[in-house]
């Protein structure tokens, strides 16, 4: 066995490595950048060693530094986690040149099935079903419309390295088939060193499903089961759970069996998952082969029982797989939700900053969080926007999701904006709840994007009995019973009468007709409030500012001054502060690298056209005209880094 680990990598799958490797009596070497001095995977290890600058191009990517400082640690081998120089091949034979043990799968597999153009032609030929397409390397944009025309629209411009979503666009015409192929190429690009795209036809209302798959080197493969990751934006994964609750034991063992195939034949070994498309009918296409660890293997572990790292560090030892495909068993179920750090009320944009507050939800056998934060950290512009991975399971899918809702209430972030409020909202959403899931999930039940109305409480009397019990508590001076006026901040300027009173160590609280009966604990200055609400468990996140309360609870968010009727008549007769007219610039959303700017003073631009592109978390993201107009100036140049809501063009 080995006895020092270097970790490839950083955030939260470094320090899952560490954890698993500190458990197994082996020792731990990190390696950081610039940005990451003093990071939680740093602090973590048992050593560490820095490689370079923020970008990840200038550190995390460089081969000859992360090989020189295993070298010079003595390190036996290196687990590369995902992303970086976890699929790259020329990293893994400089390993093995150095005699440094790769944590992963042979040269060979990681160069034919981490090169999305040849592990289609590979699949095809070990009897993998395939998607039609074209599987050669498209040279320009001109070739990516004809080839498109040929496959048929809708088709899937993809990159043929890496993964994550990156490099991938959907086209349904020739215009779009033109500028997704150059943004794939661009991203690709910038994210992999590679900028090689190829075409397939899109299947429509598909399921992503993925097969876990574990090989040692004597030849043993076996399948985990499957992961249903459908719930994805921009081709990114939001939500994973484990099973499917759209695969029989059929379906299961047939794409577990092509899987295993696919493996033999490039002669694989430690983890990798296969990736199919299901359509309605499940028929099922191979997608891609991701020759690695993934985001979401913790499901895969919950229901198996199985930790991936330690069999990806056995394998590599030479051990055989202590299991054969009958000791498979899959037990229970488990749903997985990414914690970002984008703000949902803004297209999902990046979001940068000081993590202010981070208490993440308590950990037991049903509930994990896997981080490489910590409060008072720093989320860098540089890296993947993933704040953590938050994981629960149960018996069932509903219990897993129920404790879901329960653990997002729980996860207390601030300084940053985060996604929590949009993955509360798809856990709620009746279609998620039946698991009628498709890849275009996101896109239909939110064709406007996420927004203030998906914030609003169906009902607010809960949350305004729950302030008035609070209000009551820190101001009555000791009172029984009081009387309040909520005012709600929303557009609409509602009211609430209120009515509290202390009864059976708890309190009753009458909003308009309804009443509730509240039991619970909560001191001024606490981030939450813990209890029951008619004998239902609630958690509610808490920020205060004298009498002016903002409540979040099941991804809802309400903000209200509670106020002693004699105080409300007045409140009544104050005036509602207008938000500045910004309608009249081009703001940047985020804080990013301005690449590319498509328009120039005097120049008319139409709805919907392409005004910016800025890079920000190596994502493209364009900015586009919402309206006919004219630029009357030009305030920002390809190259700036722009801060949130820095002017780039102004209109007419």
């Amino acid at each position: 066995m080995f006895e020092k680990i270097l970790i490839a990598n950083r955030g939260e799958i470094a320090c899952r490595v560490i954890r698993t490797a500190k458990r197994m009596g082996i020792a731990t070497v990190a390696i950081y950048s610039d940005a990451d001095d003093g990071a939680l995977h740093v602090q973590m290890a048992d050593e560490a060693v820095h490689v370079g600058g923020a970008a990840s191009a200038e550190s995390y990517l460089v081969a000859e530094r992360v090989v020189k400082a295993a070298k010079d640690t003595g390190t036996d081998a290196i687990h590369p986690g995902y992303g970086f120089l976890s699929e790259n091949a020329a990293f893994a034979k400089m390993l093995g040149s150095a005699g440094i043990a790769f944590i992963g799968p042979n040269t060979r597999a990681i160069g034919t099935m981490g090169d999305k153009i040849e592990s289609k032609k590979l699949a095809a030929e070990a009897g993998v079903n395939t998607i039609p397409g074209h599987s050669e390397a498209i040279p320009d944009a001109d070739a990516a419309v004809a080839i498109a025309k040929d496959v048929g629209f809708p088709v899937m411009i993809k990159a043929s390295a890496g993964g994550g979503g990156k490099g991938m666009r959907i086209a349904r015409s020739e215009d779009e088939a033109r500028s997704g192929f150059e943004s794939a190429v661009n991203e690709a690009r910038s994210s992999f060193g590679d900028d090689r795209v190829f075409i397939e036809r899109f299947v429509e209302d598909p399921r992503h499903i993925e097969i876990q798959i574990m090989a040692d080197v004597h030849g043993n493969v076996v399948y985990l089961g499957e992961r249903e990751c459908s719930i994805q934006r921009r081709h990114q994964k939001v939500i994973e759970e484990a099973p499917s609750p759209f695969v029989t034991e059929e379906l299961r063992a047939k794409m577990g069996a092509q899987a295993v195939a696919l493996s033999k034949a490039v002669d694989y070994q430690s983890a990798g998952t296969v990736e199919f498309i299901v359509d309605k009918d499940r028929n099922f296409y191979f997608l891609e082969m991701n020759t690695r660890l993934q985001v979401e293997h913790p499901v895969t572990e919950y229901v198996t029982g199985l930790d991936l790292v330690e069999l990806m560090i056995r394998v590599a030892a030479g051990e055989r797989l202590p299991i054969s495909q009958s000791d498979v068993a899959l037990n229970g179920w488990a749903v997985e939700c990414r914690i970002y750090a984008e703000d949902p009320l803004r297209n999902f944009m990046p979001s940068i900053g000081r993590l202010v507050r981070y208490k993440a939800p308590l950990e037991s056998g049903d509930v994990r969080v896997d981080t490489g934060v910590f409060e008072g950290g720093e989320i860098s512009m540089f890296y993947d926007p993933m704040i953590a991975k938050l994981i629960t399971g149960g018996e069932s899918r509903d219990q897993a999701v129920d404790r879901m809702r329960d653990a997002l209430d729980r996860f207390y972030i601030r300084g940053i904006e985060h996604n929590i409020p949009f993955l509360a909202a798809l856990m709620n959403h009746p279609r998620f709840v039946c698991g009628e899931l498709t890849t275009a999930f996101i896109d239909e039940e939110f064709p406007n994007g996420f927004g203030d109305q998906h914030l609003v409480p169906d009902d607010p009397a809960l949350l305004v009995a729950v302030a008035a019990t609070m209000h009551h508590g820190s101001e009555s001076n000791g009172a029984d019973a009081c009387e309040f006026v909520a005012f709600l901040e929303d557009e609409e300027r509602r009211e609430y009468n209120v009515d509290t009173y202390r009864a059976g160590g708890g309190w009753v609280a009458a909003v308009q007709e309804q009443e509730f009966k509240i039991l619970g604990s909560w001191t001024p200055g606490a981030p939450m409030f813990f209890g029951t609400v008619n004998d239902d468990p609630v958690c509610v996140q808490v920020e205060r500012n004298d009498v002016r309360y903002t409540l979040t609870h099941a991804g809802r968010r309400m903000s209200l001054r509670m106020l002693p009727p004699h105080v409300a008549s007045h409140q009544r007769l104050m005036p509602v502060k207008v938000p500045p007219d910004t309608s009249k610039f081009l703001l940047s959303p985020m804080p990013g690298l301005l690449i590319r700017l498509a328009a120039e003073a005097g120049e008319q631009v139409n709805a919907g056209e392409e005004l910016a592109v800025v890079e920000a978390m190596k994502m493209e993201n364009i900015l586009r005209a919402e309206r006919d107009g004219v630029i009357g100036a030009v305030h920002a140049a390809p190259g700036d880094s722009l801060i949130v809501d820095q002017k780039i063009l102004e209109f007419e």
